[in-house]
């Protein structure tokens, strides 16, 4: 049998309670970094923000892990706004990709049904200056910008697209900067809040029939009632029937609940 353990004294208490006024918390980096998930309560997914088949499933990853080096945030509300820094260097990636793409559709409006672009530069403009084969292309790309810009408002889209991406991760770093400021009102105080793991979708269950129909309502006498559950009752049956030729039980069609004389 283990022996009681004896309460602490009011000198150790007073102690105790003098030291934890004196901490000043985490001093390196990776320990405020550390500290600052302690308050957390929402789950950063990095993979979800990954568009699929273009991006990688750590991009995202990397570029928070590269913020939070940078900026090292000391709490939970400076690593939100870090990690909306790292979303917004991802869209500005995006722009990239996207306006290569733009680029490409270009070169390809003047593509001739032989596969090889024609020689745009006329001779009477050149004469007897030699012309290489990269002024070829550039002026290519030009004339395919003119001809897409004349059939579709794509690339506006675009730019101002650009512009709302660039705006967009202007205001995270600046909201990091605010938050920087008031660090004296915020201080970073660690505590045990359990940090939410993130949902593994492996281990969702698929959605039976009967659980996207509602309940049926509480035993009673009236002819109402009786009525709706009879008639839940055999919607149910007909519903478990369709499920076995259809896999996807949110398409089933929608159905009237309501009882007669409701």
């Amino acid at each position: 049998m283990s022996k009681p353990t004896k309460p602490p004294s009011e000198k150790r208490l007073a102690a105790n309670r003098d030291n934890a006024a004196r901490s000043t918390g985490p001093r390196t980096p990776e320990g405020k970094a550390r500290s600052a998930l302690n308050s957390r309560k929402h789950v950063f997914n990095p993979a979800s923000f990954a568009v699929v088949r273009l991006e990688e499933l750590d991009s995202v990853a990397k570029l928070r892990a590269d913020a939070i080096a940078t900026y090292r945030p000391v709490n939970s509300q400076e690593l939100f706004a870090v990690e909306r820094i790292a979303l917004g260097q991802q869209s500005l990636i995006r722009c990239a990709n996207l306006e290569a793409g733009f680029h490409t559709d270009f070169m390809n409006e003047t593509i001739a049904l032989d596969g090889f672009p024609p020689n745009l530069l006329s001779d009477e403009i050149t004469g007897d200056i030699q012309v290489a084969r990269v002024q070829n292309r550039n002026l290519c790309l030009a004339v395919g910008f003119q001809r897409s810009v004349r059939k579709s408002e794509a690339w506006k889209l675009f730019v101002r697209y650009q512009a709302q991406t660039e705006r967009l991760y202007r205001r995270a770093v600046e909201e990091f900067e605010r938050l920087k400021k008031l660090r004296a009102e915020l201080p970073n105080e660690a505590n045990n809040e359990p940090i939410n793991e993130p949902i593994n979708e492996t281990e969702i269950e698929p959605i039976a029939p009967e659980d996207l129909m509602p309940p049926p309502p509480p035993p009673g006498k009236s002819e109402a009632d009786l009525d709706f559950i009879a008639r839940f009752d055999e919607i149910n049956a007909r519903m478990k029937e369709e499920a076995k030729n259809n896999p996807k039980p949110w398409e089933f069609p929608d159905l009237n609940l309501k009882p007669k004389g409701g």
